[in-house]
């Protein structure tokens, strides 16, 4: 059974990264989007409030992060469209492992987050920013980035799912922003207001931004509060939890769509 299930959803995954080669230019957009952003406010905009030492040191592993947070609507259109197009009632009426089209989704957005993160990667040290840690702090950041994604994930495929609808993803994706600026992605919490920045330092972003500039090396940006100083932790924590919570919600509803 779990041979089967595997093969199933290496099926859909590679049907996932055959569109990679049918829409290039989506595949682009998602990957420069971030270094957009990135570009934008390191050169433009600027920020860095209640930031000592270097800014790029700071911002770069912040849009590390906040590049997780993005991008779910790639994702979260894919399923609605295969909702609508009756694409996935097809494959439902297959003898195929039921949770195949979720997982080879999942796993075709997986590769392309960590392609997009070796593209942010690259374009931060282009404008300057190195990580000071060792090799083994640096793949401990990655799959803390990684983490954050793969519950992001699943909430976005959960909302999607009951979006049932492309138009209305928009909309869903509109609150990823919100979550994604409220952190401390461009200025420390200790430069917000108070109850401002109590929020944002315990929003899972932070948290990952946070630890991610630890294992990085970039010491200086930490801060002195408990979440601050147990990023790792919570960096952890709290992609399990919306994990937890969100994909047996994204199952459950799934195999509600049939009845």
């Amino acid at each position: 059974m779990t041979v089967w299930a595997l093969s199933d959803s290496w099926t859909m995954t590679r049907r996932e990264l055959a569109h990679w080669a049918r829409q290039p230019g989506q595949l682009a957009v998602n990957l420069v989007f971030p270094v957009m952003l990135l570009l934008m406010f390191g050169y433009l905009i600027g920020g860095g409030r209640g930031v000592e030492g270097a800014y790029v040191d700071f911002l770069v592993p912040g849009m590390l992060a906040l590049t997780m947070a993005f991008g779910l609507e790639a994702t979260m259109l894919s399923i609605t469209q295969d909702l609508n197009k009756g694409v996935i009632d097809r494959f439902r009426s297959m003898p195929m492992a039921g949770g195949a089209v979720l997982v080879g989704r999942a796993a075709a957005d997986m590769l392309q987050s960590a392609v997009s993160l070796v593209v942010m990667i690259l374009a931060g040290l282009a404008i300057g920013w190195r990580w000071e840690g060792s090799a083994a702090g640096a793949l401990g950041a990655f799959g803390l980035l990684l983490l954050l994604r793969f519950a992001m994930l699943w909430i976005g495929i959960h909302l999607a799912l009951v979006a049932g609808r492309p138009e209305m993803v928009q909309a869903v994706q509109i609150l990823v922003w919100p979550v994604g600026f409220l952190s401390n992605a461009f200025a420390t919490p200790e430069a917000m207001p108070g109850w401002l920045g109590a929020g944002v330092e315990w929003n899972p972003m932070s948290a990952t931004a946070t630890a991610v500039r630890e294992l990085f090396g970039n010491e200086a940006a930490t801060g002195t509060s408990w979440a601050a100083q147990h990023a790792e932790l919570l960096a952890v924590a709290w992609p399990s939890v919306l994990f937890a919570v969100f994909f047996p919600l994204a199952v459950r509803k799934f195999a509600a769509l049939g009845r």
